[in-house]
């Protein structure tokens, strides 16, 4: 027996528990920070304005809710700690000191039941992170910090998509562990974590991410449709990622976190009046409704909806909002297909929402294994699986080599203040 766990295998079985506390409580604060967000939202956005008589959708109400949140950011920003910029970080950042965590939760909460443009990814694996390398050098210093940081992330990505494939996609692309060692090895506590976070969530909020849409049929002509359509959508995030430095210096230009976030506030309560409450907030339950409502738009309501969700994400992304930028592009290669199918009803909604979801989110990450999983995710058929394998990689050609949608510390001038 004793040789059966000799050699790497003894060194791997002690992280087996900790991963899986890891796991289960990053499920744990995602899932207490969508239910305190969901409750938020309702006040704001139902209750309210049923209490005062007034349409929830009424264009003035988006655009006072939007402003009241950016002052309300603003204030969290500018008095609590809340780390650096976080048009500076991506999905996986160095982990902060655990004090912004309060700040930054508070911040998190706002900006998804306020109708921000933003997802919960990024600062609930600031959390989560800085939470798990803290408790774990306090509790178990032997195990390293690295390995503290893998397993909170690979926890919270397991959480938020209900799967730990994810997971190991996300990390198979982050060098992560010495190269001497399997790469099974690097992944097996991180695997670890991020099963227990994914069926934590599954067990108590049984996640739904796959759209409703008629059943996908593989011809040979999808082959070129997916990849023209995943191309558009590749442009399109580009266009995104290169405006958003200039974006971001143009607010950073307002010094003072709560005038900037005001301003930001305003101008995003402007685009949802303009484009309807369907382009707000992070955009999984908006992409669910705009896919089973499509009909009722055309393709040039379908295009308004894509423009204004892109400015929508530019600017809560570069103003000082706090939270992460893959759902919101999920929602705008959503709209991208849908408005491709409008175009064009030959194209099965499946290939062509897959397509956009596939080119746009592999844009703005620069990651091909979870941009190749979120297509798949949103349809949920295996038989469109080989249509997106070869699609992905005409626009990978278009994207490779070109920044993810992030601006350098250099050029972010000052960090957020706190």
């Amino acid at each position: 027996m004793s040789a059966l766990v000799a050699g790497p295998a003894r060194r791997l079985l002690p992280l087996v528990v900790p991963a899986l506390v890891v796991g289960a409580a990053c499920s744990l604060i995602l899932l207490a920070i969508d239910l305190v967000a969901e409750k938020l939202q309702e006040v704001l956005w139902e209750g309210l304005p049923g209490s005062l008589g007034v349409e929830h959708d009424t264009w003035w109400w988006t655009l006072l809710v939007l402003t009241v949140v950016g002052v309300a950011v603003g204030l969290v920003i500018w008095l609590i700690p809340t780390g650096p910029d976080p048009a500076t970080e991506g999905l996986v950042a160095p982990p902060l000191p655990p004090r912004v965590v309060p700040g930054t939760l508070l911040a998190a909460v706002l900006c998804l039941a306020g109708g921000v443009s933003l997802g919960p990814e990024n600062p609930i694996i600031l959390a989560n992170v800085a939470l798990a390398v803290a408790l774990g050098a306090r509790f178990l210093s032997a195990v390293p910090a690295p390995m503290w940081v893998g397993l909170a992330v690979a926890g919270t990505v397991g959480a938020l998509f209900g799967t730990p494939v994810a997971a190991a996609l996300l990390l198979s692309e982050v060098a992560m562990g010495p190269k001497d060692v399997p790469l099974w090895d690097r992944l097996f506590a991180p695997l670890v974590a991020a099963g227990a976070g994914s069926a934590v969530t599954v067990i108590i909020s049984h996640p739904v991410f796959a759209l409703d849409v008629p059943d996908y049929s593989l011809h040979w002509g999808d082959l070129i449709i997916g990849s023209c359509i995943a191309a558009v959508g590749a442009l399109l995030g580009l266009a995104a990622v290169y405006a958003f430095p200039h974006f971001h210096r143009i607010f950073r230009h307002v010094g003072h976190p709560l005038a900037r976030l005001t301003l930001g506030g305003l101008v995003l309560g402007v685009l949802g009046a303009i484009g309807g409450q369907i382009t707000l907030f992070k955009g999984l339950a908006q992409m669910k409704e705009l896919t089973a409502e499509a009909a009722l738009y055309t393709a040039a309501g379908l295009l308004l909806i894509v423009v204004v969700k892109v400015l929508a994400l530019l600017v809560s992304a570069t103003s000082g909002f706090i939270g992460g930028r893959i759902f919101p592009a999920v929602f705008v290669g959503a709209a991208l297909g849908l408005l491709a199918h409008s175009l064009f009803p030959g194209i099965a909604p499946a290939l062509a929402i897959a397509s956009g979801v596939l080119g746009v989110v592999l844009a703005i990450t620069q990651q091909g294994w979870i941009s190749l999983f979120t297509a798949a995710a949103m349809i949920a058929d295996a038989e469109l699986l080989p249509v997106l394998c070869l699609a992905i990689l005409p626009a990978w050609l278009l994207v490779t080599g070109k920044p993810p949608m992030q601006v350098e510390e250099a050029e972010a001038g000052t960090a957020r203040a706190g």
